[in-house]
């Protein structure tokens, strides 16, 4: 069975962190360290601790075999069954020996009822970093196998048992603001400038506003930054 895979986000503040989210039609269960948020596609969980960063938590009951082989590629900092280190675009990976601390069945009902969000079709998690061939090594370690593109493309793509998705970008590969790590979300030509305005709408800030890919200058893609530092690519392909 693969690793639990959850992504986090810190917060400056949980109310500015859910008011975030709310304003994209995500919904919301507050649990005891912080909140989970979601769209119906996927579950975020804003951590409240003041010493957490954003990043992927992953959970299983034993890691060893896993921390063998990553400590010859990265740092590994681990402490009361926590192993924390940073892959090469920056982003944090926590490995955590047993389960969430929050009901799997609380998730579930979660992403069962959660309303549809303005973000769109969910791709998956998005990296970008300089050392791309290290960076794949890890993720190859922790489960994550190449599904499309290649490191000559520019951007690779790599899928674990579980089918969550991840896409590694090379630098110098995207010609606008990136935040390591980012959710992308691809709705189409059509459908994507009808949900920017529906986000126009509902005051969202948008952190970049994109009109490199339209001959024309219309923006026609955005980027968001949630208050954690969490980044959302809202693409049309």
């Amino acid at each position: 069975m693969p690793p639990k895979m959850v992504f986090q986000t810190p917060t400056n503040g949980l109310s500015i962190s859910l008011a975030f989210y709310k304003k994209l039609n995500y919904s919301s269960v507050l649990i005891e360290q912080g909140a989970l948020v979601s769209d119906g596609q996927y579950v975020l969980f804003i951590n409240a601790d003041r010493f957490a960063r954003a990043g992927v938590r992953l959970y299983k009951d034993s890691w060893q075999n896993e921390l063998e082989e990553l400590s010859k590629l990265t740092t590994i900092h681990s402490k009361d069954g926590t192993h924390v280190f940073a892959d090469p675009s920056g982003t944090w990976v926590y490995l955590i020996e047993g389960q969430t601390s929050w009901e799997t069945s609380l998730e579930e009902d979660l992403l069962k009822n959660a309303t549809k969000g303005l973000t769109g079709n969910f791709a998956g998690l998005s990296l970008e970093c300089i050392d791309i061939q290290r960076s794949i090594s890890i993720w190859n370690v922790l489960g994550f196998e190449k599904t499309m593109g290649g490191v000559e493309q520019g951007w690779i793509a790599l899928q674990n048992e579980a089918k969550e998705g991840l896409s590694i970008m090379t630098a110098n590969a995207c010609p606008h603001l990136f935040f390591n790590p980012s959710f992308s979300f691809f709705n189409g030509k059509e459908n994507n400038p009808i949900l920017i305005e529906k986000m126009r709408a509902n005051q969202v800030a948008f952190a970049e506003e994109v009109t490199h890919f339209n001959k024309e200058g219309i923006v026609d893609n955005v980027i968001l930054r949630d208050p954690g530092g969490f980044g959302m690519f809202v693409f049309n392909d």
